[in-house]
């Protein structure tokens, strides 16, 4: 894996938590300016997954396995965009609390997609 790609997703799916959240926290639901953050995380999320299955193909093996790995490039691929439409369909702060809460997880399956790789 890139370690520069996991990082850099890491933090861009924090830093939409923290948006998302304070939007949460002004009473206010997801808005379009969210909604163009969320496609910039999961377009990371998106070149991870191909750079991951990229990797998979060329030979390279994950340390503690490929198909756990695999699992977790495809749950950190639709973490963000699950938590967008689930903030859709709550039109509240709840909805920005979802996609914060998505933010959040996307970060934790970047550390961990490192710890499976052998970083």
């Amino acid at each position: 894996m890139l370690d520069a790609l996991t990082v850099a997703t890491a933090v861009a799916a924090l830093a939409l938590a923290a948006w998302c959240g304070f939007a949460a926290y002004r009473d206010q639901p997801t808005k379009d300016w969210h909604f163009i953050g969320m496609a910039v995380v999961s377009l990371l999320a998106t070149v991870q997954l191909i750079v991951g299955i990229v990797q998979l193909a060329r030979g390279e093996k994950a340390d503690q396995g490929t198909t756990i790995f695999v699992a977790y490039l495809i749950g950190a691929f639709a973490c963000i965009p699950a938590a967008g439409f689930m903030s859709l369909a709550e039109r509240t702060r709840w909805g920005s609390v979802t996609v914060a809460a998505g933010g959040i997880v996307l970060a934790v399956l970047q550390v961990r997609l490192y710890d499976i790789w052998g970083g």
